[in-house]
């Protein structure tokens, strides 16, 4: 039998590690479903519901592994509906392949059914993609394929999506005898004079007072936990990390003062106000990670290391390798000093919210009753809006799971498919079955929540808790601070998740939580039993998350009373 480009493309990409395949079939990409049901490597190809959750299954399969996600659409409606996926990808620098069928090539231009190829007046799908992507090409013959691949790949691993256009025409040729993927060499980038300023600075530092780490994603990209840990013991310092950089840092060591920004806790900006410096990591300290610490930050000393240097001013230093270069500073100044002995754990300090009166469990209340039930390990992807805000703050990550959390472009619905695409990754952890656990709103979950019945098709170890509140409560309560309360567009009629989902799949375990002595149980029966589960938890629309942003204006309406 001949290889063809889609044979050599699925080849490629196991050879590359990768082994799964997300996506939703099509008539200009159904040769590659083809290869993968061929391919004599270990490759799944998973279908989606939707092409935006197939992306951002790619996208969580890529965060929880530190490798490449890939994801396949045909053309038309299933290329566009990548676009707001791989933007995520995009914003938040995960390498994710994007392989885009395309209408044969003959067709093009000549009243295609789908054509994105630019011409005659139709939509330039390389244009469109160029936006969102580090590389986007339109693969024009099979002997184009190995460098286009290859690069492709590269820039993908540099941080953030590529995309490969296939004519149908192209994904059936014969490859011949064409020579296997051959990457460039990773390039570790180490700007030296930037580092020998920043080991002065740390130096100066450590003689006069106390140093913070604000820690970001690049630390989890970068697989760099490990080397974090031990810069942080051997400079004796406090740690903070960025909302979507949870995972980066044991939550339950004495030296960790919580999350920066907006759902931050003022255990780190007390430490922040004490330092002679303050050492960010791995983060460019966007809005979300800097709300409520821009004037500390200005009155006193920052250094940075990472890919991007932060908005705001900092002794930089570039690194492409943060494993490598926290490695090579945990060396220098572990040689230089004795590791002090780590303080006693002190329980962080939750923001102070309204009181709520109305239906259901309380943020505070549910999310420390899931934290206190989920193993160590337990790997956790939280949605957008009041929940994930409540999420970031109140949960303290289980040691050794992963937390992810999309602040890149903030889409609604993104942790359903992320969840799945990690759970095919890392469901089997070192002491056996690795639970995953998904936290949403219900107007996340009307998004694009049905991707449960891609858990349940290939029956893996999750669990979706989703918090129902009838409404997309963060904007309800932007309405009432910032618009007089004089209207709602967001409140909804009452809809019974739980009995809902439990209907439309009899065999999926289904929970419905009204009160709090009902959701302890809950969780534990759903993280003993196999395959998928699902909880919805009503909650109170009108309760005002752990958001700085909210919580300040709430201040400064009653100081003007």
């Amino acid at each position: 039998m001949q290889s063809r480009v889609v044979d050599y493309l699925v080849q490629a990409v196991s050879a590359l590690g990768v082994r799964h395949i997300f996506g939703v079939d099509g008539a200009n990409i159904e040769d590659l479903y083809d290869a993968i049901f061929d391919a004599p490597d270990d490759v799944t190809g998973v279908i989606a519901k939707h092409e935006f959750s197939a992306a951002t299954m790619a996208d969580g399969y890529a965060r929880s592994t530190g490798g490449l996600g890939v994801v396949a659409a045909t053309s038309g409606g299933g290329a566009m509906n990548l676009v707001a996926g791989l933007a995520e990808s995009f914003a938040s620098r995960v390498p994710v392949l994007a392989l885009v069928g395309q209408p044969p090539t003959a067709l093009e231009g000549n009243g295609a059914f789908q054509d994105t190829s630019g011409q005659a007046g139709t939509i330039d799908a390389v244009r469109m993609f160029d936006e969102i992507t580090r590389y986007c090409a339109r693969v024009e013959t099979a002997a184009d394929l190995p460098d286009q691949l290859a690069r492709a790949v590269g820039a993908a691993r540099r941080g953030g999506p590529a995309v490969l256009l296939l004519p149908k025409d192209v994904q059936q040729a014969n490859m011949g005898t064409a020579r296997p993927i051959r990457l460039p060499t990773k390039v570790y980038r180490r700007d030296e004079a930037g580092l020998a300023r920043l080991r002065a600075a740390l130096t100066t530092a450590r003689r006069t007072g106390k140093i913070v780490i604000i820690a970001g994603d690049q630390v989890a990209r970068d697989d760099a936990r490990d080397e974090l840990a031990r810069l942080a013991a051997v400079l004796d310092a406090a740690v903070g990390v960025a909302p979507d950089a949870k995972d980066t840092y044991d939550n339950t060591d004495p030296g960790f003062c919580g999350v920066a920004g907006t759902m931050g806790h003022p255990e780190l900006s007390a430490a922040i106000r004490s330092a002679a410096l303050c050492l960010i990591i791995g983060t460019p300290m966007p809005v979300t990670t800097r709300t409520g610490l821009d004037e500390l930050l200005a009155g006193g000393t920052v250094a940075s290391i990472g890919v991007t240097p932060p908005y705001l001013p900092s002794i930089h230093a570039t690194s492409t390798d943060l494993a490598r270069t926290l490695g090579e500073l945990a060396d220098e100044f572990a040689a230089a000093t004795a590791v002090p002995d780590r303080r006693t754990v002190t329980p962080l300090t939750p923001l102070h919210v309204p009181e709520s009166s109305g239906p259901g469990l309380r943020y505070r209340q549910l999310v420390e009753t899931i934290d206190a039930g989920l193993p160590d390990g337990t790997d956790v992807f939280a949605d957008a809006g009041n929940t994930g805000a409540a999420v970031v703050h109140h949960l303290r990550v289980p040691r050794g799971g992963r937390f992810v959390v999309a602040l890149g472009m903030g889409g609604m619905g993104y942790a359903f498919g992320a969840g799945i695409g990690s759970a095919f990754a890392r469901r089997h952890g070192p002491d056996g079955v690795r639970r995953t656990v998904v936290v949403a709103g219900d107007g996340a979950f009307f998004m694009h929540g049905m991707e449960i019945h891609t858990a349940i098709e290939h029956a893996l170890p999750l669990t979706f808790i989703v918090l129902n509140n009838n409404a997309h409560a963060m904007c309800v309560t932007r309405e009432q601070l910032y618009y007089r309360d004089r209207y709602s567009f967001n409140r909804f009629r009452p809809a019974h998740l739980g009995d809902g989902v439990g209907a439309m799949f009899p065999e999926l375990t289904t929970f419905s939580v009204r009160a709090p002595a009902e959701l302890a149980a809950t969780l534990r029966h759903c993280m003993e039993t196999e395959g998928p589960s699902f909880i919805s938890i009503d909650v109170d629309p009108d309760e005002v998350p752990p958001f700085l942003p909210f919580l300040t204006t709430i201040e400064q309406s009653r100081s003007k009373k």
